[in-house]
């Protein structure tokens, strides 16, 4: 995304390339901003309509300032429209009492210079009467098409501007009425001020000019902390992480082992947790992954708390040999069959995917409203599937051996029949369009057999 334009008041961005697929946001504050779209308009058609337009690249230059985001919009005739989208401006006093918020939290001020929006200031500003994210009726549309309401033309505008606020929540700021180097500046400000006073309720002691932070602790001047630097002696060098793990001593002793004990599964215990340790010990020092043993990220095979079942299918991941498969079949109460293809799934997912594919949970009304929203979204009108809810949170394409699986996690999982069971494809995605096209790719190369 880029941004050029007249100052700090005004940015205008070039017209974006065509979205032929795939949802429009990905993050929580983007999805705010179409469903104050949504909730607005009254005619869901146009809806339609502008993200068609949206999506064709329809959706000329916009222009964002305080108040008003504007561009051209070419129908589908190529007759350009002006459309124009009024927001609430801030007023001076509603300012002053936002970026008191925001000042008050090094982590607001963080979060904003990474292009992200901070739930906990939303939630303040909200708590204070300060809605920052729009709501019902804030998105007020003007168009040259001299449509009352919102028509394709304005409601392609918003669909076009949730992408950029996706990637810059200072554009939604913006349009509340400062800009990006106004707000730094007078958060900066802010800040410098509370610093100097000790905290928000300035507790310097009279008589002492040096500044006190938390708890009354005498505080350190930049330049003194860096001159500190010069007095402390040289870290010393990282240990440099072995080429391989160690390798478990053999437990195949004449020693009669205690009853209840077998030193051959010992030894596979051994092995792993010694495996485990490279990987971590890798991960801390900046290692390659590629060099640790095994293809999962150390964050799949070192994820927390696991049952027993869930840890048998990690252990048999990496545990080739037929007799561990079978105990670890047999202990965690699985066939042969459904450990294979729960370790199929952990390997596209650990714990998360081997859930989706043992587990079946039914969302409530709300979270399955979001996900036939967002199959709704994915595809243009003539190019959706006919998708078959099979219970829970299951949707099966009609004519297609491909199944879709909702986590809980609102990601979308790819299943092909494999025989007379459902196999995972692929890893998971966001977007529903994208995890079904993996299933049939899948399919097409016979990837799930």
């Amino acid at each position: 995304m880029s941004g050029y334009g007249h100052g700090d008041e005004e940015r205008t961005f070039a017209a974006l390339p065509p979205a032929p697929g795939g949802a429009f946001t990905r993050t929580w504050w983007g999805q705010a901003w179409l469903k104050a779209l949504e909730d607005t308009a009254l005619d869901g058609q146009q809806l339609k309509a502008g993200r068609r337009h949206a999506r064709a690249g329809a959706v000329g230059a916009v222009s964002v300032r305080p108040g008003r985001i504007t561009a051209v919009v070419k129908d589908r005739d190529g007759t350009p429209y002006r459309g124009d989208v009024l927001v609430r401006e801030f007023s001076d006093e509603e300012w002053e009492r936002l970026l008191d918020l925001a000042a008050e939290s090094a982590g607001h001020i963080a979060a904003l210079l990474e292009r992200e929006m901070p739930p906990h200031l939303v939630e303040d500003a909200a708590a204070a009467g300060l809605d920052l994210l729009p709501g019902i009726g804030d998105l007020d549309p003007e168009c040259g098409c001299e449509a009352w309401d919102h028509c394709p033309h304005t409601a392609a505008l918003c669909y076009q501007v949730a992408r950029l606020i996706d990637e810059d929540p200072f554009v939604l700021l913006l349009m509340r009425g400062r800009g990006e180097r106004t707000l730094l500046d007078q958060l900066q400000s802010r800040s410098a001020s509370r610093a100097a006073r000790g905290g928000p309720e300035g507790d310097d002691t009279p008589g002492d000019a040096t500044p006190r932070g938390v708890g009354g602790m005498r505080g350190v001047s930049a330049e003194e902390a860096y001159a500190a630097e010069f007095l402390l002696p040289p870290l010393p060098a990282p240990p440099v992480a072995p080429d391989a793990p160690g390798r478990s001593p053999s437990l195949d002793t004449e020693t009669e082992p205690e009853p209840g004990v077998d030193p051959a599964a010992l030894e596979v215990l051994a092995s792993d947790a010694a495996a485990r340790a490279h990987r971590m010990l890798g991960e801390a020092l900046g290692a390659d992954s590629a060099t640790a043993s095994g293809a999962a990220s150390v964050s799949a095979l070192l994820e927390p708390r696991l049952t027993a079942a869930q840890d048998a299918v990690r252990l048999a991941v990496d545990s080739p040999a037929p007799w561990i498969a079978a105990r670890l079949a047999a202990g965690s109460g699985r066939t042969r069959a459904e450990l294979d293809l729960a370790t199929r799934a952990w390997r596209f997912g650990g714990a998360a995917a081997l859930a989706v594919l043992e587990e079946e949970w039914t969302p409530d009304a709300e979270a399955l409203a979001r996900a036939g929203v967002r199959l709704v979204e994915a595809w243009e009108d003539d190019e959706r599937p006919v998708l078959r809810r099979a219970g829970g949170a299951r949707w099966t394409a009609v004519g297609a051996e491909a199944q879709l699986r909702l986590g809980e996690d609102g990601r979308w999982w790819p299943y092909l029949k494999s025989g007379a069971r459902w196999a995972p494809a692929g890893p998971p995605d966001r977007d529903p369009a994208t995890a079904l096209a993996t299933a049939l790719a899948a399919g097409a190369t016979g990837a799930a057999g």
